[in-house]
């Protein structure tokens, strides 16, 4: 797991950084509260965790799925 410092209005660029697959950037912090923004593709999903797990256990009808899989990390934590 990779773990950084980021300060209201900075990104994370995430793939290759001359042709990212997207962006994810603090939007505001507040207290215990931090808003991201997620810059992605329209076809690329992105969920919060437990939405992820939902849909893996129940499995899904109306579209694609999810790619990929959420696994733990060596410390047990997703």
């Amino acid at each position: 797991m990779l773990v950084i410092t980021r300060r209201e209005g900075e990104e994370v660029v995430i793939g290759d950084p001359a042709n990212p697959l997207g962006t994810i950037k603090v939007v505001s912090i507040k207290g215990d509260r931090i808003r991201l923004a997620f810059g992605f593709p329209r076809e690329v999903e992105v969920h919060r965790k437990e939405v992820a797990e939902t849909i893996l256990r129940d499995g899904r009808a109306d579209g694609p799925g999810v790619i990929g899989s959420i696994r733990p990390t060596a410390d047990g934590q997703p």
